[in-house]
């Protein structure tokens, strides 16, 4: 599993919009393999997500918009989340419930992506 963390200066970018890297981390049963940064590079955020593996996000305040495209990609999304990257991922890993989830949604008609 990949988890990818906007940051700025190690600590979760307030704005998703705002962020130019992100904190990956890979993560096998419940232990961090590996963590690097990697940066954006104004990159479509549905390419990004894609070009990275990613599957999860943790991140700070994020718009509808890039909420939407996370759903259309299947990546989990943990969005009203501040505080160090490090910390968050050991609280992540640990089963404890932060911010405000959006596991996976995939809305529309016959499972076509968003209506």
């Amino acid at each position: 599993m990949r988890v990818a963390i906007p940051t700025r200066d190690g600590r979760i970018e307030t704005v998703f919009s705002r962020a130019e890297e992100f904190t990956i981390y890979d993560v096998e049963i419940e232990l961090v393999k590996s963590k690097g940064i990697v940066f954006n590079g104004r990159k479509d955020l549905g390419q990004f997500l894609i070009d990275e593996a990613i599957n999860v996000v943790i991140c700070g305040r994020i718009r509808s918009g890039a909420r939407n495209t996370m759903r259309l990609k299947r990546v989990e999304l943990i969005y009203g989340v501040s505080g160090e990257a490090d910390d968050i991922m050991v609280r992540y890993l640990s089963g404890e419930r932060l911010g405000n989830v959006d596991e996976n949604a995939f809305w529309g008609n016959g499972g076509e992506g968003l209506g």
